[in-house]
């Protein structure tokens, strides 16, 4: 996930809210054993697994204050995000199409604040009968600290924003692949911090990125903002 300078974060431990925190990782981890146990593909079970586990730790990560994006009132309320059930099919083998004459351009935000990045390229797929191309970014600060250096990000709006999903829209985290394919999971679309906080600034998806389909994957919305 992205920071509020639109650096890629780290997964914290919980600190807050145990109570809240342990009924939730309960009920994750009961949905868990109900998911695996309904699968039968050993591979989705595999998938689905690291899914669920990967989803408790950005729980975790936001009932821990220190690392929250939360208001202390959400953070007092908080009982755990909401998330579409884990679906592989929402995996994309994207073909990824280097741009060859990357020029810098200052990203739109939700507040005057324009972060510079560059169009890296275009991950082409087909999404339930859907040709889709999305325009894939990388940040020029990112890019000069040698811990983000292989970070590309992919903002993108679709039609379940505004009814399932944050109307502003969802962000993907990437690394630059090493050919000419790119994995792009769906299920880890996640919020800008905007939408549990309006002291964020947070980068706007281009209208190039806006996908005239829905995306019933990743994170929902967030009903206590």
């Amino acid at each position: 996930m992205l920071n509020k300078e639109g650096l890629p974060t780290l997964i914290g431990l919980a600190t807050l809210n145990p109570n809240h925190m342990k009924i939730r990782t309960t009920f994750l981890i009961l949905s868990l054993i109900l998911i695996i146990c309904s699968c039968s593909d050993p591979i989705d079970k595999a998938y689905i697994e690291s899914i669920e586990i990967y989803r408790m730790d950005i729980n975790q990560k936001f009932a821990d204050s220190a690392s929250s994006p939360l208001t202390k009132e959400g953070l007092d309320h908080f009982e755990g995000l909401e998330f579409y059930p884990a679906d592989p099919e929402y995996i994309l083998k994207a073909h990824f199409v280097l741009n060859p004459d990357p020029e810098p351009f200052e990203m739109e935000t939700t507040t005057a604040r324009k972060p510079v990045y560059v169009k890296y390229g275009e991950a082409h797929f087909n999404l339930n009968g859907t040709d889709l191309v999305l325009e894939i970014y990388q940040s020029n600060k990112a890019k000069e600290m040698e811990e983000f250096r292989e970070f590309l990000f992919l903002p993108f709006k679709d039609l379940t924003n505004s009814i399932e999903t944050y109307g502003g829209g969802r962000y993907i985290d990437l690394k630059i692949p090493e050919g000419e394919t790119i994995i792009i999971d769906f299920n880890k679309a996640y919020n800008p911090y905007c939408a549990y906080n309006h002291r964020y600034s947070c980068p706007i998806p281009p209208e190039v990125n806006h996908i005239n389909i829905e995306i019933p994957a990743g994170v929902m919305a967030y009903k206590d903002h």
